[in-house]
């Protein structure tokens, strides 16, 4: 069975550029374009890993990853969380400006680029 990777971002030409390559790697990509569209996907679709967009306009990335977290279903999903905010402290953690902490299982600043990212996909869950 592939590994299936849900992607939360509400810029349509990123999730499309990570799911086809994440499709070449033989792992099905899960689409969502909001924060509430992912919640809901995370908890329908049960992915093996979340890539989660910070800046969205209905529920940003903090608010997911703080219901992911106190989900038991969800908490033990592996996120890596992408953002245009650049204050960035370490590997798995950073400060947004409005002085929020979140700590993930990896960072990467926009603009990603995405075989990097898929790359870190693949050692956080395996290929198929």
């Amino acid at each position: 069975m592939s590994q299936r990777i849900l992607i939360v971002d509400d810029d349509p030409d990123l999730v499309e550029a990570v799911s086809m390559l994440l499709e070449a790697q033989g792992m099905e990509p899960i689409a969502a374009y909001g924060g509430a569209e992912g919640l809901a996907k995370a908890r329908s679709e049960n992915p093996d890993l979340i890539v989660l967009d910070i800046m969205m306009p209905d529920k940003d990335g903090y608010e997911v990853a703080k219901e992911l977290a106190a989900d038991d279903q969800l908490s033990d999903i592996p996120v890596i969380m992408l953002t245009a905010v650049t204050d960035y402290v370490g590997s798995t953690a950073y400060s947004h400006a409005s002085g929020k902490e979140l700590v993930a299982d990896d960072f990467f600043p926009k603009p990603v680029e995405p075989a990097a990212l898929v790359g870190r996909i693949v050692e956080l869950v395996g290929g198929s």
